[in-house]
């Protein structure tokens, strides 16, 4: 990728050969047509000559670079050049050779009018810039020379960056792993999402073992990454009114918001493609209310702009209240609105008819938030195009895809029918006409079926009446997948039989993840074994080419070289609890994690559970039985939704255990327990590459796929799980002997459930006995937190099944102590786990 002049021809710069253009830059961006300034013949030789060169990726040009930085953008001078200046100048001249390469994908994408994709996603949670960029553009290594000679290591560097407060879990982070992705594989997409202030909430323990939600101030020292975009700003309109006129209809007054750019470029992987994340920043139309201040009424003269700026601030805004519920609507159409019409903007500049828009647009719908998008487009194209009904709609069903990541279906979105008449007046008719045209095709075909209209109407009778997001997402799109082969199946036989009997086209399509960022980035060592091994580094951007490392699986040197890696991977995470718990751990020990979104379906509880029952083991052990013991270190890590009462108790029964567990001095050289406050992105590259064993526990049946079950066994770690998402499919891929499967198939869930319910069935495994007796006692947590988990291990509440699979749980652990104590034969199944 060493090339310094520009270039017109983006495969070229896909394979890194350069050619020389005449005219660099042809157009002004988002300048329309007829308002760009006249370009005459020596401006463009002269702008051609101007930015014809890239920048030196010398270590010394980097050096000026970055001290340029330093003084010009930052303002600092050489006596307060501190960590905090180093990592921002620093980002900034990294940005400086990206929006190079974006300017130049954004040209040539324009030029060779493709067809672009644009993801829409709440959440993207992308993790740390620097690192992630320097090693998608080659300079990882000119930077450490530059800054190294600046006084300055890179990886003090790095560490000064907080992690963007842009999404929260798989969803997520899915988002940016697609971003990286598409930007690898040389694809035309953007990705649109919100800008949040605060992201969803900082989380800190409190000394009695709660979680406590405190605004996250990513945004404390500005974001370097982000370039804010005062000339892209489109209106966002709330309730008002509809008005039927001679010209058509108009939905008018109410509130109106402005909705700024900020976008972030994003490099692939030995690629000058980089793409965009384009994010939105609620403002309001009227900054300020002059008559306001002058009649003293000082917070009447910018309630607008708090008004406004609160829809872009919180990520997940506690929809317990309906202030909160008309709030997380608010952001879901803010950013859809703002991005439809950013695309046909964008689509228009051709001249096309918008009904053509399929044609050169394509939009995936990540998980139903951004659904609205569907009926806002049909507002589009009728109101203010003067399109009709029939156009539209097949325009509108040709433009969209949707992702489904639910199995659940009290989680699939609804939305009050008041509540969107009264903040979205015009889209409610328009779902109105949505359905009844809908209803009409099904009712001709199923004369008399009203239960089959009820359960596909896209409006939920009721009090009150709901909007059913899903069922508006499959109506509204071409093609609807779900995210793991056992998940897609659930999707068509539960949620959606009478669509897909109807013709509707479901298809699978298995989550992934990047290799480039969960091994390259995140366990270094073990990306350099598998590149010296393979002899080729290919497969960071095809993984199929790791699979040749298992032919060496026997050779020792090979599994000398991957146990020295994961102890190094064990050491910095003993390090990171050292420094958060004042804990020490012995790296020895095996090390079992769990990290993901707190909630009952993910089974915690049964983790804790098993810790508990283990505890009390050790407990009962004599001296020589005890040096017989695997000692074992379980980490915990994820937040629980603000208004999410028993995901917040199971946190504290989590904390308390460790508590107990850690300040034992019969058992804690056997077994430790750590909560790992606040995750994100940056503390999973910490914890992920360090495990032994990682636990991916859902209830069969609930869990959509899971991508941090493949982040884990990339990085060398062996699975305790269940037969649901994607375990399945790693399963299929890896073989039985790196996969530890217990618990009831998901074909078996609804009658253990109903046998649970009616008396039919009762779980008889003194351990358990025990550990909920020592929960009501109180010897971990408070009766305000013990109650509800006790209350939901009795059978008849038990609807995630955590007691049915108890026993099960612990006889897998059991393997699991009994496959570890043969190390050689360990090391051979990690080693399987990453190649294959």
């Amino acid at each position: 990728m060493s090339m310094s002049k520009r270039t017109q021809s983006f495969q070229d710069l896909a394979k890194g050969s350069v050619s020389q253009p005449e005219a660099r830059y042809s157009g002004t961006g988002h300048t329309t047509p007829q308002d760009a300034a006249p370009m005459s013949e020596e401006r463009n030789k002269l702008l051609a000559s101007l930015m014809s060169q890239y920048l030196s990726r010398e270590p010394e040009a980097i050096q000026r670079q970055i001290v340029n930085h330093v003084e010009y953008t930052l303002a600092r001078t050489r006596y307060n050049f501190d960590a905090q200046g180093a990592y921002q100048a620093t980002a900034f001249s990294v940005r400086d050779r990206l929006l190079e390469s974006w300017n130049d994908t954004q040209q040539y994408f324009t030029e060779r009018d493709v067809k672009r994709v644009y993801y829409l996603s709440l959440e993207f949670l992308m993790g740390r810039y620097l690192q992630n960029a320097l090693a998608n553009t080659g300079i990882k290594s000119n930077y450490e020379e530059a800054l190294l000679g600046l006084g300055y290591k890179l990886e003090d560097v790095l560490e000064v960056e907080r992690d963007p407060g842009l999404g929260n879990g798989g969803l997520g982070r899915l988002a940016a792993c697609f971003m990286d992705s598409l930007a690898t594989g040389n694809y035309p997409g953007w990705g649109y999402g919100i800008r949040y202030k605060y992201g969803m909430f900082f989380q800190k323990i409190s000394d009695e073992g709660y979680q406590i939600e405190v605004p996250d101030y990513w945004l404390t020292h500005g974001n370097p990454w982000e370039v804010e975009r005062l000339d892209v700003t489109y209106p966002v309109r709330f309730f008002g009114h509809v008005e039927w006129t001679d010209k058509g209809i108009r939905w008018t007054g109410g509130e109106v918001v402005r909705a700024v750019a900020y976008d972030s470029p994003i490099p692939g992987y030995d690629t000058y493609n980089t793409l965009n994340l384009r994010l939105w920043s609620a403002a309001p139309a009227h900054e300020f209310d002059l008559d306001s201040f002058s009649r003293g009424d000082f917070y009447g003269a910018i309630a607008n702009k708090e008004a406004s700026e609160k829809i872009s601030s919180v990520l997940y805004p506690n929809d317990s209240t309906d202030a909160g519920k008309e709030l997380r609507l608010k952001q879901q159409y803010f950013f859809v609105a703002a991005t439809l019409q950013d695309a046909i903007r964008r689509f228009l500049k051709r001249g096309r008819p918008l009904t053509d828009l399929h044609t050169k647009v394509a939009i995936q719908l990540n998980d139903t938030h951004p659904t609205i998008a569907i009926v806002e487009l049909m507002r589009i194209m009728m109101d203010e195009f003067g399109i009709g009904w029939t156009n539209s709609w097949k325009t509108t069903q040709k433009v969209f895809s949707y992702t489904n990541h639910t199995v659940l279906p009290e989680a699939l979105e609804k939305w009050s029918v008041p509540l969107m008449e009264k903040l979205l007046p015009r889209h409610m008719q328009i779902i109105y006409e949505i359905n009844r045209r809908f209803l009409e095709t099904i009712a001709a075909k199923y004369p008399g079926d009203g239960k089959k209209l009820q359960r596909m109407s896209i409006v939920e009778d009721g009090y009150p009446k709901m909007v059913r997001m899903a069922n508006l997402a499959v109506v509204g799109s071409h093609c609807v997948n779900g995210v793991a082969a056992i998940h897609s199946g659930l999707v068509q036989t539960n949620l959606f039989p009478d669509f897909v009997q109807e013709g509707y086209r479901f298809v699978n399509m298995t989550n992934g993840v990047t290799p480039r960022r969960w091994i390259q980035q995140a366990n270094p060592s073990l990306s350099a074994i598998i590149s010296r091994w393979v002899e080729s580094d290919d497969w960071v951007v095809n993984l199929e080419l790791a699979r040749s490392l298992e032919q060496y699986v026997d050779n020792a040197d090979l599994q000398r070289e991957f146990s020295e890696s994961k102890m190094e991977n064990k050491k910095r995470l003993a390090k990171l609890i050292k420094e958060t718990f004042n804990e020490d751990i012995d790296c020895n020990a095996l090390f079992d994690i769990q990290i993901k979104r707190i909630h009952e379906y993910k089974r915690q509880l049964l983790n804790i559970l098993g810790v508990i029952a283990r505890y009390n083991k050790l407990k009962s052990m004599s001296a020589s039985e005890l040096s017989k013991v695997v000692p074992r270190v379980h980490v915990f890590g994820g937040k629980a939704a603000a208004a999410y009462v028993q995901a917040k108790n199971i946190i504290r029964l989590i904390t308390g255990v460790s508590s107990v567990v850690n300040k034992d001095p019969q058992t804690s050289k056997y077994l430790k327990v750590f909560f790992m406050p606040n995750y994100n992105v940056t503390l999973a590259e910490a914890l992920i590459p360090a495990n032994d064993v990682s636990e991916h526990i859902s209830t069969a049946g609930m869990e959509a796929s899971g991508t941090s079950n493949m982040k884990f066994v990339m990085n060398g770690g062996l699975i305790i799980g269940t037969m649901d998402g994607a375990n399945i499919e790693i399963r299929e891929e890896v073989g039985d002997d790196q996969i530890f499967i217990f618990g009831l198939l998901t074909p078996e869930i609804e009658s253990a459930r109903d046998a649970c319910k009616y008396g039919q069935y009762k779980v008889v495994d003194s351990r358990l006995e025990e550990a909920i007796s020592q929960i009501k006692s109180g010897k971990f947590c408070g009766q305000d937190t013990a109650g509800p988990i006790v209350r939901a291990l009795e059978p008849y509440n038990d609807y995630y099944l955590v007691a049915r699979d108890f026993t099960s749980y612990l006889e897998a652990q059991d393997r699991v102590d009994a496959a570890f104590t043969d190390k050689t034969e360990w090391t051979k199944r990690c080693i399987r786990a990453v190649a294959r």
